[in-house]
């Protein structure tokens, strides 16, 4: 009989599978995206963050990890609460790089992995670092979220496999068998957070199921998971407070959820919330994103893209909790922010904004946090990123917080971070029905569709962010009306764009749509304002704080480095004028900066910076000074 019904199931997943592959997801969905990712394989950078990405494949997702040790906590059982979430990220990242490169090395290195995990799904459906007497347990959930989310990503991007799809609905049943309305336990009476730094419960990790739990339902139509998915955000988030009711209200990120405003969890919590926005269409949600968007930006993102600290308002939460940090990010009394994962999550969480409202301003987002504080984090050998990543003093640690294997560091940032760098060929060029939209100033290649329904490609030239100078040209088998979008930087204040030499009028901060019949090898020149800027430090709670000034290059946060400076934090004055200052270009030293300055100072003199992603003080235990103290504590920006 048990043969009879694993049969049947299997003949259900198949002809799931044949559906899923046949179909459009977004039939499904009551809202579509505004634009859209370009398909798999139709991106090819060159450069910039084309050799960061080739780094973290080859050191990383192809080198160091050790798959099969995160596969047997499942097999076996696992040390530490919460590692069972090493896996899963590591095979998402690795199934989005392949999303991008096709790489036949990696994929066996994926199928692999995953043929492991699925070898130890339990008799009762879960695959679980945990016994099936002891189901549920503190932070299992967050476990199986991200065991759901590696097999979703590698399904939908590597091997459409009907075996994966069946493990999928197998442990999502076995959830749906645990979690719920009593007499099961609530998802919001089951995790780990806060209560393991002495505060009343808050346990968000546990709700963030709803995105794998949407993601399923859009693939099986089921509608016990879009049920499960309703009750979780019924339930409200966490154990206190509702999430979603306070991102309504426009609570500040910092307030919604008492002791732990756990920043990482609750953006994942919502990303779900963005998935089921597509599905039941309410408008209410959508504010809920639009607020929590808007509030985390502007409150929260700090000068390099990213977000989270430990003081002053929680300080027992290790840099991963919301704290006001955008005004805060100078505090002295910080000593550790803006967790890797934090950064990673605000990038996935932007891309889903993008796509829903087709705003620029999220694309600004994503472009500083990309620059500077997400190759800022990563290991320069490319295997492993910092946990935090600090604007004065130790940018990054070698060791981090976690577990080692075999010596190697394994944190759930380690395992993160080239999520992000993934994502950046995901964004930097999209399409929409009205034609293609570019965000990300990297040189490669693009493929698109037009809305005429042919095939067409793009192609960028530039060096940038070593100079604003942009070169697009246009490749089409047969030429056609149709609507190029431009990211215009909030930053570039004086931008020229022309097409085949005639100019077109553009503003800062918003898309250019340039609308014409367009021919093949039409091109468009852009060059965007890359002059120095000087901004002051924001005026936090700490008045230590207050007397600090950075400067920008471009979207480039810029540094001094103790490696090139032994006085890398003495106070200056800069000599700026109306907010920007001549700096001299040179070439970086020995090849170690991808960007080097001569800045002046008031009085003549000068002093070196790089960009922030370039200052390396992995385990040789220099220092790095983003804010500038101001001498004689004078602001000198006029």
């Amino acid at each position: 009989m048990k043969r009879i019904t694993s049969i049947i199931r299997l003949i259900t997943v198949v002809v799931l599978t044949v559906l899923v592959s046949c179909s459009n997801p977004g039939k499904k969905e009551a809202v579509q995206d505004v634009i859209y990712p370009l398909p798999a394989g139709a991106v090819k950078l060159e450069g910039f963050f084309e050799n960061y990405i080739q780094h973290s494949i080859d050191h990383w997702n192809k080198g160091d990890l050790p798959y099969d040790q995160f596969a047997d906590f499942f097999r076996n059982g696992r040390p530490q609460f919460a590692l069972g979430e090493m896996w899963g990220k590591a095979v998402r990242s690795g199934s989005m790089f392949y999303r991008y490169t096709n790489d036949p090395e990696l994929r066996q290195i994926l199928e692999t992995t995953v043929n492991d995990l699925l070898s130890t799904q339990r008799e009762n459906g879960s695959i679980s670092c945990v016994a099936i007497e002891n189901q549920p347990e503190e932070s299992e959930l967050w476990e199986r979220k991200y065991v759901m989310l590696g097999l979703e990503e590698y399904y939908e991007w590597v091997n459409p496999d009907p075996k994966v799809l069946d493990a999928l609905v197998r442990q999502a049943d076995n959830i749906l068998s645990l979690i719920g309305p009593a007499p099961k336990t609530e998802i919001t009476d089951i995790g780990w957070s806060a209560t393991n730094i002495g505060h009343e419960a808050c346990h968000i990790e546990s709700s963030t199921l709803l995105e794998p739990f949407m993601r399923l339902y859009k693939w099986t139509g089921e509608k016990r998971f879009l049920d499960f998915a309703t009750y979780i955000i019924d339930a409200g988030g966490t154990k206190h407070y509702n999430l979603f009711e306070n991102a309504l209200n426009n609570v500040n990120p910092w307030e919604m959820s008492g002791h732990y405003p756990k920043a990482y969890e609750m953006m994942s919590l919502f990303e779900g919330l963005a998935e089921y926005y597509r599905v039941i269409g309410n408008p209410q949600h959508k504010e809920m994103l639009l607020n929590m968007f808007h509030n985390i930006g502007t409150k929260e993102i700090t000068i390099i893209g990213n977000g989270g600290s430990d003081q002053p308002y929680h300080p027992y939460v290790y840099g991963e909790a919301w704290g006001n940090t955008a005004l805060e990010q100078t505090n002295p009394d910080i000593t550790r922010m803006m967790e890797t994962c934090v950064g990673v999550t605000w990038m996935k969480f932007c891309s889903q904004l993008l796509r829903l409202t087709g705003d620029p301003s999220v694309a600004d987002y994503i472009e500083k946090y990309a620059y500077n504080g997400l190759i800022g984090a990563m290991k320069p050998t490319g295997d492993g990123f910092s946990y935090v990543n600090l604007l004065n003093g130790s940018k990054v640690t070698d060791e981090g917080w976690g577990w080692k294997f075999d010596s190697l560091q394994v944190t759930c940032c380690n395992l993160n971070g080239p999520m992000g760098l993934a994502y950046i060929p995901y964004v930097a060029v999209m399409n929409s029905d009205n034609g293609p939209v570019i965000n990300l100033y990297n040189q490669g290649d693009f493929d698109f569709e037009t809305p005429g329904k042919r095939a067409g490609s793009i192609t960028i030239n530039t060096d940038y962010p070593v100079s604003g100078k942009i070169q697009i040209q246009l490749h089409l088998k047969k030429s056609e009306s149709f609507t190029i979008r431009l990211r215009i930087p909030e930053w570039s204040e004086t931008t020229t764009v022309s097409v085949n030499n005639e100019p077109i009028e553009v503003s800062p901060g918003s898309y250019a749509e340039i609308n014409r019949k367009w021919e093949t090898d039409d091109s468009i020149d852009l060059e965007l304002d890359m002059r120095c800027r000087v901004i002051d430090a924001p005026r936090g709670s700490n008045r230590a704080g207050d007397n600090f000034q950075a400067v920008l290059y471009g979207p480039v946060v810029l540094a001094r480095d103790e490696n090139i400076e032994s006085n890398y934090n003495e106070p200056v004055r800069l000599a700026s004028e109306k907010g920007f200052i001549n700096a001299l270009q040179q070439q970086p030293i020995n090849g170690r900066s991808n960007l080097q300055f001569s800045v002046p100072l008031q009085g003549g003199e000068y002093i070196t910076l790089i960009d922030y992603a370039s200052v390396n003080n992995w385990g040789n235990d220099m220092h790095v000074c983003t804010w500038l103290p101001i001498k004689e504590n004078e602001s000198n920006v006029k």
